[in-house]
Order: C-alpha cells, then structure tokens, then sequence
C-alpha cells in the first residue's frame, strides 16, 4: 500500500473520531474503543513500515537494508534538544557475550558493565538474545552507545540504568522492565574508579547532572520508581519512540521544587505512545524548559503532563485520549502551588489532538514567544498523522539484510 493511500486514510479516520468526539450524543466509551481498534489496525497494516512514515528519525535510517554494516549511522539521525549526542560514534564496536557474571567492582570482559565503565567511545552491540539481571544500578561513562538492533535484549529484575555526570550517551533498543532498587555497595563507573554508592530508587534510567543524551526506541515499563529520570541540572536530552506501559509514575524532568540548577533543563519528548497501564508524569516537569511533540497519549489514570516550580512546557501535535471518567479529563496538571501562582506558568496547546472529552489548561503570558522559543527544538508534524509515526514504537524487531 503506498503512503498516500495510508494518509489518506488516516486522514478520514482522523475526521470520523473528531465528530465522534465532538457529538453530544455520541456514546464516549463506543469513542474510546474506535480509537483502540484504529490504533490495532495501525500497528498490523503499518508494521512492515519502516520509512517513510514522517518520523524523522526513522526515516533517516531505517529504509537502510544494510543498517547492521552501518550502525553508527544512527547517530546522525537524532533530534531535538538531544541532538548533538553522539554516544560511542567512531569508536570501535564492542561485542556484549556474557549476559551473566555481572560484578559491579571489578566487571568482567564481555559483559555490558565492563563495556559502558571504559574511558574510550564504543558502539556497544550484542552476540544473542540476553535478559541481563544486574546485581547493582549499570553506571555508564561518557561517549557510549547500547544499540540492541537484531536481538531481544531485556534488562530487568535488578538495578537498571544510571548515566551519572557523563555526556553523550545514546541507548537504543533495549527493554527496560521490572527494575528494582539496589543496596549501597562498591561500583566501578571507570577502569580506574570505583566508589561507594548510596541504594539506588528501581528507576529504569536516571540521566543525573549529565548533558547530550538520546533515549531511542526502548521499551520500558512496570519499575520500582520511575521509568525514566532526569535530575540534578542535566540537560540536552531527547526521549523519543519509546512504548511505555504498567507504570505509576512515568516521567520526572526535574529533581525537586526547590532544585533552582534544573532551570537550564532542555529536554525534548518526541514520538512515544505511552501506553496502558500508565497513571501520571508523562512527564512531570520542574523548572526547565520542555517541548513534548507528536506523541501518542491512549491511556493515563490521573493526568499526562504536569508540572510545579514554573516550568515552560510546549505540547505540539501530540494526541490525548482521555480516560471515559469525567474527573479524568484535563491533559494537564499544575501542582504544588495556588492557582493565582501557577497561571502565570507558560503551559501551551498547539495542534494537539483531543478525543473523548480530552482538554489541555492553558496559562501564561500572551507575550511568551521568547519563553516558548527556549521550549521548541523540531517542527511538529501534524497530530492527525501521530498514529503513523508512532506505529512501531519501543524497540524494534530488526533483521539482517532487510528494513529495520
């Protein structure tokens, strides 16, 4: 089927569901299950799709029938505030083999802990499907890249991932799942340093005081604390076409209200379909500045963006599903503060799609052009055309010799 056609029909999809929505008798759950059933038939008809798709990142790689000879292509693929990470490009390629004997002080060869503690860029791939179970958080070095193209890699039942005052990092393929925490112990995070830990939350990454770093294509869900963190002044992120399911509280960009060096936070949320079973913070923001474009919100419980300590968020093209509860309704959460402070926090909608009743408060200042040019890093795509960019979320189910 040519791309066209697919846009064409998603384009009357997109006009079914909007008067769907939009009719005052129009049953909401009969709305709901439409849009279930469109999101299905997407994800069958368009699962052979790998470019073509107007997700500018897959499209910059993906139509590569030769993508495991050029790996390190992807790094030439990110966007947004992430954009410049260039993980472990040019470096040579290291060969994960052993996906057991995980030793936090002194990592053997062949593991993924010696891999990403080494001082030198490396582009870090895997021989075979592994479920890698960390005795203690993986603690990575600057200039690295997890690529888990071509194989089934899970990290998960243990302490997961911690990117701790490193810069250009970029994990891609991974599923990230069931972490927990982990008791304070010895780790080594270079070939010459290891040193004391406190326990780790079960988050399933936490970017910390670190610059430059692109979360691509992983699938995360159901950890101790949350999914994805970024704290403590850490900037130039893109979280991008991930899946993200079974999870209370998802998404934390910023440390805490009175944490004033996340003020610089750049951070871009680009083309993740958060998934069933989430509650809240896709994402909670702090401070910073925030831009969450042409994502796919089909399932929240209490709300899908939130905020305190006056952070600027720009959402652009994304598509919000509420939930059939009435009191479930608003996109948005304005937290920690009385409302004559948190109307005044630049909060916009721009071209967002809402179904089933769906709404997005809206505050700030008319004239916060500037302010919102601090949150914008890409052009949204149109949110009609959400379902086709986001199709193949998570990672991905790559072979060799063909499109990935």
């Amino acid at each position: 089927m040519e791309l066209s056609t697919l846009s064409f029909i998603f384009h009357i999809l997109f006009i079914s569901l909007h008067l769907a929505s939009s009719s005052p008798v129009q049953d909401p759950e009969f709305v709901v299950d439409e849009v279930h059933k469109s999101i299905n038939a997407s994800r069958r008809s368009l699962g052979y799709l790998s470019c073509g798709t107007g997700n500018p990142i897959d499209d910059c790689w993906r139509c590569d029938t030769n993508w495991e000879r050029n790996r390190q292509r992807l790094a030439n693929c990110a966007i947004g505030f992430g954009k410049n990470a260039m993980g472990g490009k040019n470096g040579r390629i290291y060969v994960v083999t052993d996906s057991g004997n995980d030793d936090p002080v002194n990592p053997r060869p062949g593991t993924l802990r010696h891999a990403v503690i080494q001082d030198e860029p490396l582009w870090i791939i895997f021989k075979r499907d592994m479920v890698i179970t960390l005795k203690e958080e993986l603690v990575m070095n600057s200039f690295k890249t997890i690529d888990g193209r071509g194989v089934n890699v899970h990290i998960s039942g243990g302490p997961c991932i911690t990117i701790h005052y490193a810069s250009n990092i970029i994990i891609h393929g991974i599923n990230i799942h069931d972490c927990k925490p982990g008791p304070s112990a010895i780790i080594r995070d270079s070939p010459q340093h290891a040193g004391h830990w406190r326990q780790s939350d079960g988050d399933g990454v936490v970017i910390f005081s670190s610059k430059h770093v692109w979360i691509d294509h992983c699938s995360l869900s159901n950890c101790n604390d949350g999914l994805i963190d970024v704290i403590h002044g850490s900037t130039a992120v893109t979280i991008s076409n991930n899946y993200m399911t079974h999870h209370d509280k998802v998404m934390l960009l910023g440390h805490n209200d009175a944490y004033t060096q996340d003020k610089n936070m750049q951070v871009t949320v680009a083309f993740n379909h958060f998934g069933e079973g989430l509650v809240q913070r896709m994402p909670r923001c702090r401070h910073g500045y925030f831009h969450i474009v042409n994502n796919d919100y089909t399932h929240w419980e209490m709300y899908a963006i939130g905020g305190s300590a006056n952070p600027t968020i720009n959402s652009q093209g994304n598509r919000f599903l509420a939930p059939n509860d009435r009191s479930k309704k608003e996109v948005t959460k304005h937290e920690d503060a009385p409302e004559s402070e948190w109307r005044s926090w630049n909060w916009r909608s721009e071209g967002d799609m809402m179904l089933n009743g769906a709404f997005f408060r809206q505050t700030g200042h008319a004239g916060a052009s500037s302010t919102f040019a601090r949150a914008s890093s890409l052009s949204a795509r149109p949110s009609s055309l959400v379902a086709t960019m986001t199709v193949t979320a998570g990672s991905l189910n790559c072979r060799k010799g063909s499109h990935c």
